[in-house]
């Protein structure tokens, strides 16, 4: 009421589960405020004579009830909570005005401030309700309570806004998180998250390594490059690393560049995970296989052009006994041949391709350390491509694309 304006709200969480909640007006108020009355449950009748697209398909999915008529007095009746957000002033008090006598908490989306409940700014991360209201009921700015939110919850997904678990009862576990190509903005919202929320991070030489300036002190940092390996190979090592940190209560993050499962031996680290017991979370990441080619200008697929691309790995030289890749399949293929870990290699295959009837013309792009502030772009065919690398110095990290959209993006983007 208009007395009580000069004090500040009193925040609280209702739990309308299985409880009567009416919402007066089906236009766009409605729209915005159903789906999380929804969410919680509630047992919602809207009272309107009509409705917008949305909040009608909400009736006939029976999430709703909805009586198409204008409000009437007793419509309030048992309910606990009600929103009046019709296009009529009058149907606004009225309601209103019966929400007063029955004691039922009222939000009005015409005039707060002769409602006995205001709706918050609110936003969800990983099973926390952030909700903003703001404290001067004089001057009150809705959109200023948004912003506040938006900055929060944000802050909470990205991980720049630490809050960490305080668990009673430490789980072992291990995220494995895709750090993306390099740039530590294309890192995913949850994998930021799980950063900013670990104890122990076991990183790669490929993963975004500028976040890892970011981690709080207490935050071990370990580079796997560098784990001692004693009586293990290289991989083992770093399974082992894993879960003894695990066992030891500790949240760990094994950061991983691209993907973990795009040629980064996730599957093999879930696995020796999994054989003893210890939860692993996968999060996947941005693979450099496409999304280097396209910092660089070039898709990987354009209409007219090509309408497949494969990723192959290229670290095994073709006429080597280990390798597991068919190059006469791949030279017969009309898409895009997208390499990773192949610069050395590049040559012999490149020669492999022709001999199986690839275009010595076919056009190629080098591209190392894509996404990066030190991206550069090397362009070639397959006939110039190993005099092109050697010429140019392109070192790994590098994606190397072959095929027509190379001359689609033959013009580099231009740099934010």
């Amino acid at each position: 009421m208009a007395e009580h304006a000069d004090h500040p709200a009193y925040p609280v969480g209702l739990r309308l589960s299985g409880r009567r909640v009416v919402v007066v007006g089906g236009g766009q108020v409605a729209q915005r405020r159903l789906p999380a009355l929804i969410a919680a449950g509630a047992d919602i009748t809207l009272v309107s004579p009509s409705a917008t697209p949305s909040v009608e398909a909400m009736a006939d999915a029976g999430e709703i009830r909805w009586e198409r008529r204008r409000y009437r007095d007793g419509d309030l009746t048992d309910t606990w909570y009600a929103l009046i957000a019709s296009d009529d002033d009058a149907t606004n008090d009225a309601a209103s005005a019966e929400a007063e006598r029955t004691r039922t908490w009222c939000v009005r989306s015409d005039n707060a401030d002769v409602a006995t409940a205001w709706t918050p700014a609110t936003g969800r991360s990983e099973g926390v309700t952030v909700a903003v209201l703001s404290t001067d009921a004089q001057g009150r700015d809705p959109r200023h309570s948004a912003a506040v939110r938006d900055a929060i919850v944000e802050g909470l997904r990205d991980g720049t806004l630490a809050a960490p678990h305080h668990r009673t009862r430490p789980a072992p576990g291990v995220s494995l998180v895709g750090g993306g190509p390099g740039d530590p903005d294309l890192i995913t919202v949850r994998g930021r998250r799980l950063l900013a929320e670990a104890d122990v991070v076991i990183a790669d030489r490929l993963g975004p390594r500028d976040l890892l300036d970011e981690l709080p002190p207490h935050v071990q940092v370990i580079d796997a490059a560098k784990i001692p390996y004693g009586r293990f190979m290289a991989q083992e090592a770093i399974n082992q690393a894993l879960i003894e940190h695990a066992r030891a209560g500790k949240a760990v993050v094994r950061l991983k560049g691209g993907d973990p499962f795009v040629f980064g031996r996730g599957m093999e680290e879930a696995q020796a995970l999994a054989a003893e017991g210890i939860p692993c979370t996968v999060v996947p990441g941005i693979s450099s296989s496409i999304s280097v080619p396209g910092a660089a200008g070039i898709p990987v697929t354009h209409r007219g052009v090509a309408h497949e691309f494969t990723v192959v790995s290229g670290h095994v030289a073709p006429d080597d006994e280990r390798s597991l890749v068919d190059w006469a399949a791949l030279a017969q293929l009309r898409g895009t041949l997208v390499l990773l870990m192949a610069v050395d290699k590049i040559g012999a295959i490149a020669k492999a391709l022709v001999a199986h009837g690839k275009s010595p013309d076919t056009p190629v792009a080098l591209v190392q350390e894509g996404t990066t502030a030190s991206q550069r772009r090397v362009d070639a065919t397959l006939a110039t491509v190993a005099e092109r690398a050697a010429a140019e110095d392109v070192r790994p990290p590098a994606v190397i694309v072959i095929g027509d959209v190379v001359a689609v993006g033959a013009a580099p983007l231009p740099a934010e």
